[in-house]
């Protein structure tokens, strides 16, 4: 690397975390941000911060330590849309760190920042960080567990020990026991390549599983306050929930057989090489391609510099797609490991078939990531051109700043692929993402409902998937069942939240209600082409009401 080069790759960082971070205002657009900080929550409002509810109701899907971490975030700053991203940002910054620091443990300086900056500008790690799940913390927790592992591999040091095990366990009171598969089968890939397979068993990794167990005991007692002691609950539709055996199986090993509470049918055992080609884009190829390659070296048996990030990141890919439950944010979490496969294969000198692969493949992301944004700007006519004519301008200085400065084609390639990346995503989050809060009927009737002159009433949902009403609402907002409707009291104010699906059941049905106030509402999680186009944008949208006995 020229020293000259440096500069550019510590602008990028810095655009590449104003990016990241330029969502933290947006309101809620999809349920599941909606319902883990109703959650959230809810843990401050009840004083308890063992037990998960929603609508009043026990909730028993995901651990605990996500709400745990929001909730504390509510406490300090207060309840919003932007505390409910902050942590979780926090442990993506986390990530971004140990993910630096564990390729600048085995590749060069160079190696570890481009590591860092595919990381940050993978297309589905950006959008992640303003539709936040668990993800964020799965990447910091995981990257950074491995790290600490990978230390203690070579040494034993306390310090590498508690964190190791703290971070683990985190992460297990995150998604659940399944992320040990990809923690502990990277350190088996290492071990298995260094033929000291028996060193599992070691004191300090014995001593390290026991820590980890200590660390997650949390996780099984507030399991076991919320369930395991009432068996009279509830819960999927039946009595006698166990919490701890929910926690052990069904949320984990009963999804990948599709056998547990919560399933789905079908799975496509393909589903993550087509998924993985928008989101892990723009380097989806390059990441087939450092694989295939890595691959090619283990059996010629040219030694790799490590094996922890091929072994827990493909050992984890194989898992989710031989589960029947697939989800695309799933492989966020090992994403830190593909972004350390995949780094120096992207500015180093390959063969000269791998250098015209890897120019076709930047170029083609290079223009479709700037033409797209160009054509959804001209159909979406969105209320204001600041943002919009603010990226351009950004993004314009930048491409002419590193044609400037970089003289290799490799590097400026890679640069200017990041920057698509950068121009492309901040146009979501300050253009696109509003457009569609602007048509989110459940943001404008909560801010309704909210009014003082409606402090008194008792708020109900027929719906479980309104999330982000019963997020937006200052009160507790209670699920009853559109067809018991007629059971809510009339001695009370009352207000009742409902889709026009739910509202169509109340006028077929012949059930009386009266109208408060309707909104309109684009209803779909999915950003289709008929609401980016503005002359067709009505078309797409339907109405929320609410309404009283």
């Amino acid at each position: 690397m020229k020293n000259k080069d440096k500069p550019i790759y510590l602008l990028l960082f810095v655009l590449a975390f104003a990016v990241n971070i330029a969502g933290i205002n947006v309101k809620f657009f999809t349920d599941d941000p909606g319902l883990y900080a109703a959650i959230s929550k809810n843990l401050l409002h009840k004083h308890d911060f063992l037990q998960l509810f929603t609508y009043n109701q026990d909730w028993l899907d995901k651990p605990h330590f996500p709400f745990w971490m929001t909730a504390l975030s509510f406490k300090l700053f207060g309840i919003s849309v932007w505390a409910y991203r902050l942590p979780a940002l926090l442990f993506f910054l986390m990530g971004a760190r140990y993910t630096y620091l564990f390729a600048r443990k085995y590749y060069d300086w160079e190696a570890a920042a481009v590591t860092v900056l595919i990381l940050m500008t993978s297309q589905y790690v950006i959008m992640s960080n303003t539709d936040v799940r668990a993800e964020p913390y799965l990447m910091g927790l995981v990257i950074g567990s491995i790290y600490h592992i990978a230390n203690l591999e070579e040494r034993f040091t306390y310090k590498d020990l508690l964190l190791a095990a703290l971070l683990t366990a985190c992460a297990i009171m995150t998604k659940g026991i399944f992320v040990i598969i990809a923690i502990y089968g990277a350190l088996l890939g290492q071990l298995i390549s260094k033929k000291q397979f028996g060193r599992l068993f070691s004191p300090k990794f014995l001593g390290l599983y026991v820590l980890t167990l200590l660390f997650t005991l949390p996780e099984f007692y507030a399991l076991y306050v919320q369930f395991d002691l009432h068996p009279e609950k509830l819960v999927f539709d039946r009595h006698n929930v166990s919490g701890i055996k929910w926690f052990l199986w069904d949320s984990q090993f009963g999804r990948f057989v599709n056998s547990g509470p919560i399933s789905r049918k079908g799975g496509d055992i393909f589903f993550y090489v087509h998924t993985l080609l928008w989101a892990f884009a723009p380097w989806c190829l390059m990441f087939y391609y450092a694989v295939y390659k890595s691959g090619r070296k283990i059996y010629n048996k040219i030694s790799l510099p490590e094996y922890y990030t091929l072994t827990g990141g493909l050992l984890l890919l194989v898992l989710f797609s031989l589960s029947g439950f697939q989800l695309p944010f799933y492989t966020n979490t090992v994403f830190p490991l593909f972004a350390i496969i995949t780094a120096p294969y992207c500015y180093k000198q390959l063969t000269t078939t791998g250098n015209k692969f890897r120019l076709g493949n930047q170029w083609i992301y290079i223009v479709l990531l700037t033409l797209i944004v160009f054509v959804i700007n001209f159909f979406l006519k969105p209320a204001s051109l600041t943002f919009f004519v603010l990226d351009c301008g950004v993004f314009f200085l930048l491409i002419t700043l590193i044609n400037k400065k970089v003289t290799d084609l490799h590097r400026k390639t890679f640069f200017v692929t990041c920057a698509a990346v950068l121009f492309a995503n901040f146009y979501l989050a300050t253009v696109l993402y509003p457009t569609i809060n602007s048509y989110n009927g459940l943001v404008a009737a909560a801010k309704y409902i909210n009014q003082p002159k409606y402090a008194n009433y008792h708020i109900y949902t027929g719906r479980m998937e309104s999330n982000v009403f019963q997020f937006e609402c200052n009160k507790p907002v209670d699920f009853v069942p559109i067809e018991k409707f007629t059971t809510i009291s009339t001695k009370d104010s009352t207000a009742f939240f409902c889709t026009q699906y739910t509202l169509n059941y109340l006028i077929n049905t012949h059930i009386p209600y009266r109208m408060i106030q309707s909104f309109t509402n684009y209803s779909r999680e999915q950003i289709i082409p008929q609401f980016v186009n503005s002359a067709t944008r009505e078309k797409t949208l339907d109405k929320v009401y609410l309404i009283t006995r």
